[in-house]
């Protein structure tokens, strides 16, 4: 792995860490290549999903991420768009997608942002937690269903 790669895994860890969700995460359903079902039962709220996608204390998606976000400077360029996440994944795919990334690619350095089982170097206040609870989960995936083009977020 390259030293910047290297870099912003482990910044992704230490600030995710930081910012672990609260309790333990939910068993995950993956059916093929996706969690059919929300976590928990929960419905997500797109509004919040988009304020955790942007936040660079919380998702840090951008930190790797570009996408429809004109007023947030400094995007990443080291993975996928987010632009048209809703139309290229479904929302089974999605999910899956943030809940554990692992599970699709053990390499990625994308987090599993609701797994807390097998991973590294995780402070002691924060073992056994995910990095977004369930709640968290959904609202993210909701934001990221309504961005079916590059032009941003359909309503």
């Amino acid at each position: 792995m390259r030293a910047p790669m290297l870099f912003i895994a482990a910044s992704l860890a230490v600030v995710a860490a930081a910012h672990a969700g609260s309790g333990a995460p939910v068993p995950l359903r993956v059916v093929g290549d996706g969690i059919p079902e929300p976590l928990a039962g929960l419905a997500g709220d797109p509004a919040r999903g988009r304020a955790i996608v942007v936040d660079r204390q919380r998702g840090l998606c951008l930190l790797c991420h570009t996408g429809p976000f004109p007023e947030q400077r400094f995007q990443g360029t080291l993975a996928p768009s987010l632009a048209g996440a809703g139309t290229r994944w479904t929302v089974a795919q999605l999910r899956l997608r943030v809940a554990d990334s692992r599970a699709i690619d053990p390499a990625t350095i994308m987090p599993s942002y609701h797994r807390a089982d097998g991973l590294a170097r995780v402070a002691k206040p924060f073992e056994g937690r995910p990095i977004l609870d369930a709640q968290q989960v959904e609202d993210v995936i909701a934001f990221l269903a309504t961005l079916q083009d590059k032009e941003g977020p359909k309503r």
